[in-house]
């Protein structure tokens, strides 16, 4: 694993100098990682190909940018995809402002989840609309709160907190009607 550590560094060593080879190699090897980052943003894996080919470019024109006394390179390489994804789900204007003054989320059944395997469930959220989506994948898949939420999709924490109770109430129908 140090090895491979290694590796990656001077890769990216290589990114900085403008080093197309090195380039292609750090691709390689990032793309089923940003696939799967790409993919909770996304409807479809056109969709995340967007936002992948997006943020590979905002990696490679920033990689100068990266420190790595400030944190690893993975988390650094995440969170470039991540606002990627959210400025491909803002791009579509999915996001109405919904306030509320509670938000109950529903319970969900533990039979049901434990019934349902993990590219089904991924499914169902994928079925969701965007904006529910979104919040539904940063609360509880990438552990941003509300106030996070809010901040970086330019909308009320009431609005973000009802996206992710309708988000459950969804969630909770589709899987009681997919059994």
């Amino acid at each position: 694993m140090q090895s491979q550590q290694i590796e990656i560094e001077v890769l990216i060593d290589r990114c900085r100098v403008g080093e197309r080879k090195a380039q292609e190699l750090l691709y390689r090897h990032l793309y089923d990682f940003a696939l799967t980052v790409a993919m909770r943003y996304s409807r479809d894996e056109a969709d995340a190909a967007d936002i992948m080919s997006h943020a590979f470019v905002k990696i490679f024109k920033s990689i100068n940018n990266y420190d790595s006394d400030k944190g690893i390179f993975h988390a650094w390489v995440k969170r470039i995809i991540i606002n990627e994804g959210l400025d491909h789900i803002k791009s579509r204007n999915c996001f109405d402002e919904v306030e509320l003054e509670k938000a109950e989320p529903p319970a969900v059944s533990n039979l049901a989840v434990q019934n349902i395997a993990a590219k089904e469930l991924m499914m169902q959220i994928r079925k969701l609309p965007p904006a529910t989506h979104a919040v539904f994948i940063m609360y509880v898949v990438d552990g941003f709160n509300h106030r996070e939420i809010a901040e970086r999709l330019h909308i009320s924490e009431g609005t973000s907190k009802w996206h992710l109770s309708e988000a459950r109430r969804l969630l909770q129908q589709n899987l009681l009607t997919y059994r």
